[in-house]
């Protein structure tokens, strides 16, 4: 069951092997690009924080991370005891409540029992403010063993991510590590806001209405 315990376990014995120590490049990549530095980020399944670290260094100013296991977040709280703009949240993530601007995506989709794919989508939509962001990596490939990690396929990802959020863009990674390199898919996914819907719906109804009357004009006139 990959319930606290078991992170707990893997983290009290080190048996981390996702662990890169260091942030991957697609995602180093993706933060330089950001200049905002006051939006409000998460980072979800955070293990061992080197993207909360990465984005201090860069001057951004509120940064949570969140992961269900205790000693997780307690060797980073130790790490990091000094930054003061890095937040801590213990427990599980679909229970998280509040607002994020950026969700930063880094094997915690992957470490997720498959059944749960759905519950995240529709957690990420619920999190993300009216313009926010998700953003990140997928395994792009089948693993041949039992899970975590758990891969998957382009084409399912997209069908599933579709269902709850915009697809801005999802391709296989151009710049991962050696080891994952064709295995990585980069994402960015953005909030589906339903003022914008109707915006459309009513734009598309107004152009409607106005070329029914044109061709009546017309029609009448010949």
């Amino acid at each position: 069951m990959l319930d606290a315990q078991y992170w707990n376990d893997r983290h009290k014995d080190s048996d981390t092997p996702w662990n890169l120590r260091t942030i991957s490049p697609p995602l180093k990549a993706y933060m330089d690009q950001l200049e905002d530095k006051q939006v409000r980020i998460l980072i979800p399944g955070a293990g061992h924080a080197h993207e909360a670290r990465y984005l201090v260094s860069l001057g951004f100013e509120d940064v949570t991370i969140c992961d269900i296991s205790e000693v997780a977040i307690g060797h980073i709280r130790s790490e990091l005891s000094s930054i003061s703009c890095i937040h801590y949240i213990c427990g599980d993530f679909f229970t998280l409540e509040g607002e994020y601007d950026v969700i930063l995506e880094q094997t915690f989709f992957c470490a997720l029992d498959p059944l749960l794919r759905e519950s995240y989508a529709q957690k990420m939509a619920a999190l993300l403010s009216p313009k926010g962001t998700l953003a990140g990596l997928l395994f792009g490939v089948e693993f041949p063993f039992a899970g975590p990690p758990f891969g998957g396929q382009m084409d399912e990802y997209k069908i599933l991510f579709s269902k709850y959020l915009y697809i801005h863009e999802m391709s296989m990674c151009y710049n991962s590590i050696a080891p994952r390199s064709g295995n990585e898919i980069f994402f960015i996914c953005k909030k589906k806001v339903f003022g914008e819907k109707l915006t459309h719906y009513f734009l598309f109804f107004r152009m409607m209405t106005l070329s029914c009357a044109v061709f009546r004009d017309i029609k009448e006139r010949f």
